[in-house]
C-alpha cells in the first residue's frame, strides 16, 4: 500500500519528485520513501538523478496489463485515429471508473491550442460529456457514492488535472445564452448536480451527451456510447473536443455528430466480429527475480512491493480474468503471496471480483505513473540512456533520425562528454545522410556502421540502429571521438557493445511506451 502511494504521488507530480517532496506527500518516514525508490528503481519503474525520483516508461508496463487485457484499445484506436483524420479534431475513448470517467486512448491533433487529456487521467462524471452516458447505467449505489463525493468534494479539488468549476450560474449554457435544449439561459439556481442528472435524463434518451464548456471555459466536446455488442452495455464512449473558436457546443452537435455515429457503428461492428484473444505467454521467472534482487539489495529491497506489483503484470491479453491459482501460476509466486497481493489490491481498488472466483484489474490501474509518461517521446526515453553511455565510454553520444525527404538526418538528442576537445552539434542540425554513420545505419539492414573522418576531419564515429515493435528502423544512435582518441578497432571492440547494450535499454522503454500510445520520433 505504501509503495502504491509513493506510485500515486508521483504520477500527482508530473513524474518526477524529490524524495523530500515524497516523504512530504505521502506522510511516510524518509527510511521507508528510500527503500520504496530503491525497490522502484530496482524493477525499472523509476530511477534517482540526484535527489529526485523519476517515472520511467518501464512503469508503463502495469497499465499496459490493463490495457491489454480490456482489449478495447487494439480493437477500436484505429477506427478512433480515422476518425481525427477526417475531422481534423482530437479523438479520444473513455472508460467509466467509479464515478468518474478515465481515458484510454488519444487521437490528438497538433496545433498550438492542445485540446486532449492524457491515457490514463481521471475526470469527474459531472464535467464531462461521457459522464452522463455512463451515468444512465448507474445503480442507486453508485449515484448514492457520486453524491457523498459530491458533498465531501464540491470543488473537485481530487481531480488536479481539471480546473476548478466555473462560477456561472448555468454550466451547460453556451456563450449565446441557449443551452443545450435550445432553451433560454437562466436556470433557477444553476445547480451542478440537478443539472447533472437532468443531463444524464436527456442522455438516456439521445444516446449522447455534450460538453459545452464544463471543464473549462471554450472547450466543448460530444459523446456516443459504444455498446458491447454481448450485452449492449456501455463498453466505452468516443468522444470528439474541440474549441469555441472552432465549434460551439449546437454546431457540434449539428455537424460532427452524425459523423461520430457512424464512427461508433463501426466500432459496435468490429466488437461484433473481434476473435477471441490470443494469449501470449505470462510473464516468467517474476518470484526468481524478486528473490535474487533481494539477496543482493537486503534491506532496502522491499520484496512484498516488487512480488505484489508483479501480479498486476500476470493480467493482459486472453488473461483478463485470473483465479488466485491462475495468478500465482503466471508470476511463479506462492498461493499465499498472490492471495495478499489481491486482497490488498482489492482494498485499493486496483482489481475487483470477476466471476467464478477470479479478478479482473480495473482503469485505476491507470493511475500508477500512465499519464504522465502517455505522451513522451523517442528523445526523452534515450537521453537518460545516453547520458550514462556518455559517462561510461567517455565519448559524446547522439540520437538522429530520417528527414521526411530521407535523404537527411535530423539531430533529436545529445549527451556531451567533457572533454576540452569533444564533438558537439546542436540538437535540430540536419547533415547529409549518405555521409554520416547514423543516416547509414538508418538507411542500411547493417548491425553497426562505422565512418572514418567522411563527414569531419579527425572525427570517427560508430552508429546502431534504433527498431520500433515492429522491428522496423526508426532512429539510429552514434558515438563520435577523436581519431587521436580511439583507433576503429578500439570503436568496435570497446564502444559498440556498450552502443548496442544502450540501443536495447532504449528499445525496450520505447516498445513498452508505444504499445497503447504514440511515441513522436521528435
Amino acid at each position: 500500500m505504501r509503495g502504491v502511494a509513493v506510485l500515486h504521488r508521483l504520477t500527482e507530480a508530473n513524474g518526477m519528485l524529490s524524495l523530500s517532496g515524497l516523504e512530504r506527500a505521502t506522510g511516510l518516514a524518509r527510511s521507508t520513501v528510500d527503500r520504496i525508490v530503491a525497490t522502484l528503481a530496482r524493477m525499472g519503474y523509476v530511477r534517482l538523478d540526484g535527489r529526485d525520483a523519476i517515472l520511467t516508461p518501464r512503469v508503463m508496463e502495469l497499465g499496459n496489463a490493463y490495457l491489454a487485457a480490456l482489449r478495447l484499445p487494439e480493437l477500436l484506436s484505429a477506427h478512433a485515429d480515422r476518425l481525427a483524420d477526417e475531422l481534423d479534431e482530437s479523438v479520444s475513448l473513455a472508460v467509466a471508473d467509479r464515478d468518474g470517467i478515465r481515458f484510454i486512448h488519444q487521437a490528438t491533433r497538433r496545433r498550438a491550442m492542445s485540446l486532449s487529456f492524457r491515457i490514463g487521467d481521471l475526470l469527474p462524471a459531472e464535467r464531462t460529456a461521457p459522464g452522463p452516458l455512463f451515468a444512465t447505467e448507474w445503480t442507486e449505489e453508485e449515484w448514492q457514492t457520486w453524491r457523498e463525493r459530491r458533498t465531501r468534494d464540491p470543488r473537485n479539488t481530487a481531480y488536479p488535472t481539471i480546473p476548478p468549476p466555473p462560477n456561472t450560474t448555468h454550466a451547460t449554457a453556451g456563450h449565446d445564452g441557449v443551452d443545450e435544449d435550445g432553451d433560454e439561459d437562466g436556470d433557477e439556481d444553476g445547480d451542478e448536480d440537478r443539472d447533472f442528472i437532468r443531463r444524464t435524463e436527456r442522455a438516456a434518451n439521445e444516446n449522447y451527451a455534450l460538453d459545452d464548456q464544463l471543464i473549462e471555459p471554450g472547450l466543448v466536446a460530444v459523446s456516443v456510447p459504444v455498446r458491447d455488442p454481448r450485452t449492449a452495455r456501455i463498453a466505452c464512449v468516443a468522444n470528439v473536443v474541440s474549441h469555441t473558436s472552432r465549434h460551439t457546443a449546437a454546431h457540434l452537435r449539428a455537424t460532427l455528430l452524425p459523423r461520430l455515429r457512424t464512427a461508433v457503428a463501426a466500432m459496435e461492428e468490429t466488437l461484433r466480429q473481434a476473435p477471441p484473444p490470443h494469449p501470449g505467454p505470462p510473464p516468467a521467472g517474476l518470484a526468481t527475480w524478486t528473490g535474487a534482487s533481494k539477496q543482493e539489495l537486503g534491506r532496502e529491497f522491499i520484496e512484498s512491493l516488487a512480488r505484489g506489483l508483479t501480479v498486476l503484470t500476470a493480467f493482459g491479453e486472453g488473461r483478463a480474468e485470473l483465479t488466485l491459482t491462475d495468478a500465482a501460476k503466471a508470476t511463479g509466486l506462492s498461493r499465499a503471496t498472490t492471495r495478499r497481493a489481491l486482497i490488498t489490491y482489492e482494498h485499493l481498488g486496483l482489481v475487483t471480483p470477476a466471476a467464478h472466483r477470479a479478478f479482473t484489474l480495473t482503469p485505476q490501474v491507470l493511475s500508477l505513473g500512465f499519464p504522465p509518461l502517455s505522451r513522451t517521446t523517442l528523445p526523452r526515453i534515450a537521453t537518460p540512456h545516453m547520458t550514462t553511455l556518455t559517462a561510461e565510454i567517455e565519448e559524446t553520444t547522439s540520437l538522429a533520425t530520417l528527414t521526411d525527404a530521407g535523404d537527411e538526418i535530423q539531430y533529436t538528442a545529445q549527451a556531451t562528454a567533457s572533454h576540452v576537445m569533444s564533438v558537439h552539434i546542436t540538437v535540430g542540425t540536419r547533415q547529409p545522410a549518405a555521409s554520416t554513420s547514423m543516416g547509414r545505419a538508418l538507411l542500411t539492414p547493417s548491425p553497426y556502421t562505422l565512418m572514418d573522418e567522411e563527414l569531419e576531419q579527425g572525427v570517427r564515429t560508430i552508429a546502431v540502429p534504433i527498431h520500433d515493435r515492429t522491428g522496423r528502423v526508426i532512429a539510429a544512435l552514434n558515438a563520435a571521438a577523436h581519431v587521436a582518441r580511439r583507433t576503429p578497432e578500439q570503436c568496435v571492440d570497446e564502444i559498440l557493445p556498450a552502443l548496442r547494450s544502450t540501443a536495447a535499454h532504449i528499445e525496450t522503454d520505447l516498445h513498452t511506451a508505444s504499445r497503447f500510445t504514440h511515441v513522436p520520433l521528435t
